[in-house]
């Protein structure tokens, strides 16, 4: 399994979670101190929220353009400019004098991050190989860690001093992970990435099929996009993307609002749906190697179709809270279980271009994943049907894709 034995996996994969972990730290660390720095800002607190929204919007563009470079060239400098521009904008948005400023940054801080991050599933696939979604899993469940506890942290760290000092322990945290990345942090042989088929066969004229380093910019993305069975994989991606947008977005209103739960019940439960999602991985760590990811994702859809189902029927018929919740931690361990798995059939179908594919994966899923709270806004009713059946319709969709998939074949 591991082609590149001058790193144990058991240091790459947490270094790897450490990697990606950089923009849920980023996103959910501040989220407690948006009142203080609407105030030092002297700016209206909607203002301090579209900052997220410029997060999301700054990385998703910069997954577009170093996705396709991390295909051509270094990834282990992709991951350090990352990081090191990282560091910077954590470095200067505690002197922002105005919101135009602290704006200007985060994107420049999202935007530039995304040098790091793309690079970590591909490289996962070039150390995991065909038991990538096990490689997946573990970084997965590693990194559920910080967007648990980057609240409390910045909680703390606003108490302890101020909204400034949140992004100075960003900063030091991604200081921390590039001194690791520069020592540890092997660069990937290209040269066994690619398999000896597809560098050399010839083509019928008697020309050599191109190499990884040849393709240009816009082909990368045409052979992702060109790739029919790549392509429902990608949707049952963005839906389940969707799907889980759906639940951070509304679970709060469901909880609070509608079943009037306290604040410390809703943490609690919250906080227990987080340890189904981690409980998913763990046991796709344990068993995809023996099955495969392809009947680990219909596993998962299986438990998705059946967990969904009961989620509107009890929604519908008014049930208590415990049905809910009953229903919410096997679909939200599913939704993860085929978002892994699809990912990893994804990247299996592109082995000189999983750079490109990562970046395809991320923009598409954060963008089906941010019309979920226009969407629950649309179907507003008071009550938590409209979230119910958002999540019902997004896993129907994957289901037709994969019956697409399984059908194909015969």
């Amino acid at each position: 399994m591991n082609k590149h034995p001058s790193i144990s996996l058991k240091f790459l994969l947490p270094l790897l979670a450490a990697i990606i972990a950089v923009s849920p730290l980023a996103i959910d660390m501040y989220l407690p101190a948006m009142l203080a720095i609407a105030s030092d800002l002297n700016t209206s607190m909607p203002m301090v929220q579209n900052s997220l929204s410029i997060y999301l919007l700054g990385y998703s563009l910069g997954l577009i353009l170093f996705g396709p470079m991390a295909d051509k060239y270094s990834r282990r400098k992709l991951v350090i400019l990352g990081l090191s521009g990282f560091f910077i904008a954590n470095v200067l948005l505690p002197f922002a004098m105005n919101i135009e400023q602290f704006l200007s940054i985060r994107f420049f801080q999202a935007f530039i991050s995304s040098a790091a991050t793309v690079v970590v599933p591909g490289t996962i696939r070039e150390y995991y190989g065909k038991d990538t979604a096990k490689g997946l899993s573990y970084v997965s469940m590693i990194m559920m860690v910080a967007p648990m506890l980057a609240p409390s942290i910045g909680s703390v760290l606003l108490l302890a001093h101020n909204w400034q000092l949140i992004f100075y322990v960003l900063s030091a945290y991604s200081l921390v992970v590039l001194i690791l990345v520069i020592y540890a942090l092997p660069e990937v042989n290209r040269a066994s990435a690619n398999s000896s088929d597809q560098t050399a066969k010839l083509s019928n004229s008697g020309e050599q099929v191109k190499s990884a380093q040849d393709f240009t910019f816009i082909e990368r993305y045409q052979i992702v996009f060109s790739n029919v069975n790549a392509r429902f994989y990608i949707i049952t991606s963005m839906m389940v993307s969707l799907a889980f947008f759906g639940y951070i977005t509304a679970i709060p209103y469901v909880y609070l609002k509608v079943f009037n739960v306290s604040e410390t019940w809703f943490s609690v439960l919250f906080a227990l749906n987080v340890c189904g999602l981690m409980s998913a991985h763990f046991t796709n760590t344990r068993l995809v190697t023996r099955h495969g990811s392809k009947v680990m994702l219909r596993s998962g859809l299986m438990l998705a179709c059946v967990s969904v189902s009961a989620l509107v029927f009890f929604n519908y018929n008014e049930l208590s809270l415990g049905y809910t919740v009953a229903s919410l931690l096997p679909l939200m361990a599913s939704i993860s279980m085929i978002a892994v798995n699809s990912d990893a059939l994804i990247l299996a179908q592109f082995p000189q271009q999983s750079g490109t594919a990562t970046a395809v994966i991320g923009t598409l899923r954060w963008g089906a994943g941010s019309l979920a709270g226009p969407i629950l806004a649309y179907f507003y009713d008071g009550s938590a049907l409209p979230f119910a059946y958002l999540m019902f319709a997004a896993i129907m969709v994957v289901l037709s894709c994969q019956a697409i998939i399984h059908f194909k074949k015969y």
